[in-house]
C-alpha cells in the first residue's frame, strides 16, 4: 500500500485545507469542541456549511464558544451537548439523544499526562477518557454513522504514541508503577489501533476511519505538564490552533481523502514509519492489525462490565 500524500503540509490551516468544500447537509460531532484545536475544527466545518454539534464537559463554556462560531461563520446550525467521556452514563445519554444520520465524528477531546486518577470502575483516567470513552461513543453512534452511507470517523492521536504500546495485560497500571507519560502514550496508541480496526469492521457500512497527530499546539491540554518541561519544549515547531486543526478537518471533509481509511496522518499527509529516536512517524505496533483486534475485544469487554 503506497503512502498517501496531499498538497498540504505542516503550516496549512483548517480553513485552507477545506477551502471550496461545501458541507451543506452534512452533520458532524466534535468532542472537546469548546477548547484548543476543537474550537477551530468546529469553526472550519461550520464555515463550510455543516451542522456541527460541539460536545463539551461544560455546556456553559460550550455555548459561549458556539455563539462565537455562529457569529464568525454566519452558520446558525452549531449546537452544544454535554459529554463527559470518562462517565459511561454520559456517553450513553449523548448517543441516545442523537437522532438521524451522522456524517462526521471527530474524536478530538483528551487529557494529557495527568497524575494518577481512576474512574469509579477503577479504570485509569487517561485511558478511560482518551480511548474507552471515544470507543464507547463511536460504538453507540455506529448506526447513525452507517445511516450516512459515507461517514468519516476521525481519531485525534499524538506522536506520544511512540512512547508506549498498549499493555493489554495491565492497561490500568494495577501491577506496574504509574507513569503519566507512558499512560498518555498508551492511550494515544489505542486511538490509532481503534481507527485501524474500525476501518476494517465498518467498511461494509460505508464508514472510513483514520487517526492523526495534530502537531504541537499550546493549549489547555498541557495543564498538567510542568513548567520545567514546557520550557524544554520552547524550540519545538509549535503550530497555531488553526494549523493544529487542519489534519482533522482534512480527514473529516476534504474530497482529497475520499475512501482513504485505516491510516495515520501527520501534517496533512500519511505518516512515514517512525525512525527510532525521532519524534515523528508511526510506530509499527500502532498499525498492527492483530493488536487492533485484541484491543477492540478488550474494550468491548470492559464496557460490558
Amino acid at each position: 500500500m503506497s503512502r498517501f500524500t496531499t498538497p498540504f503540509g505542516h503550516d496549512n490551516t483548517a480553513a485552507e485545507v477545506i477551502a471550496g468544500v461545501d458541507l451543506t447537509g452534512r452533520r458532524a460531532i466534535v468532542t472537546g469542541g469548546a477548547s484548543g484545536i476543537g474550537v477551530e475544527t468546529v469553526r472550519a466545518l461550520a464555515g463550510a456549511g455543516a451542522e456541527v454539534t460541539l460536545a463539551a464537559r461544560d455546556k456553559v463554556v460550550g455555548e459561549r464558544v458556539a455563539a462565537g462560531i455562529i457569529d464568525s461563520t454566519g452558520n446558525s446550525h452549531v449546537y452544544v451537548a454535554p459529554l463527559e467521556l470518562a462517565d459511561r452514563a454520559s456517553v450513553r445519554a449523548f448517543a441516545a439523544n442523537w437522532d438521524g444520520p451522522l456524517h462526521i465524528l471527530i474524536n478530538n477531546a483528551g487529557v494529557m499526562a495527568e497524575p494518577l486518577n481512576r474512574t469509579p470502575e477503577g479504570w485509569e483516567h487517561q485511558f478511560a477518557t482518551n480511548h474507552l470513552g471515544h470507543f464507547g461513543l463511536a460504538i453507540a453512534l455506529h448506526d447513525a454513522l452507517a445511516a450516512a452511507d459515507d461517514a468519516r470517523l476521525v481519531v485525534v492521536s499524538s506522536s506520544a504514541h511512540l512512547s508506549s504500546d498498549v499493555h493489554l495485560d495491565d492497561i490500568h497500571f494495577e501491577n506496574r508503577p504509574y507513569d503519566a507519560w507512558s499512560s498518555y502514550g498508551q492511550s494515544k496508541t489505542a486511538n490509532i489501533l481503534f481507527a485501524v480496526e474500525a476501518s476494517k469492521r465498518w467498511a461494509s457500512d460505508g464508514i472510513v476511519a483514520n487517526a492523526l497527530m495534530p502537531g504541537g499546539i499550546r493549549t489547555a491540554l498541557q495543564r498538567h505538564v510542568s513548567a520545567e518541561t514546557l520550557q524544554q519544549w520552547d524550540d519545538f515547531p509549535w503550530k497555531t490552533t488553526e494549523q493544529g486543526a487542519s489534519t482533522s478537518v482534512l480527514l473529516a471533509a476534504s474530497p482529497l481523502v475520499q475512501g482513504v481509511t485505516g491510516r495515520y496522518f501527520e501534517d496533512n499527509n500519511e505518516a512515514l514509519p517512525n525512525v527510532p529516536g525521532e519524534n515523528s512517524g508511526v510506530a509499527p505496533y500502532a498499525l498492527d492489525p492483530e493488536a487492533a483486534t485484541r484491543l477492540w475485544e478488550t474494550s468491548l469487554e470492559l464496557l460490558r462490565k
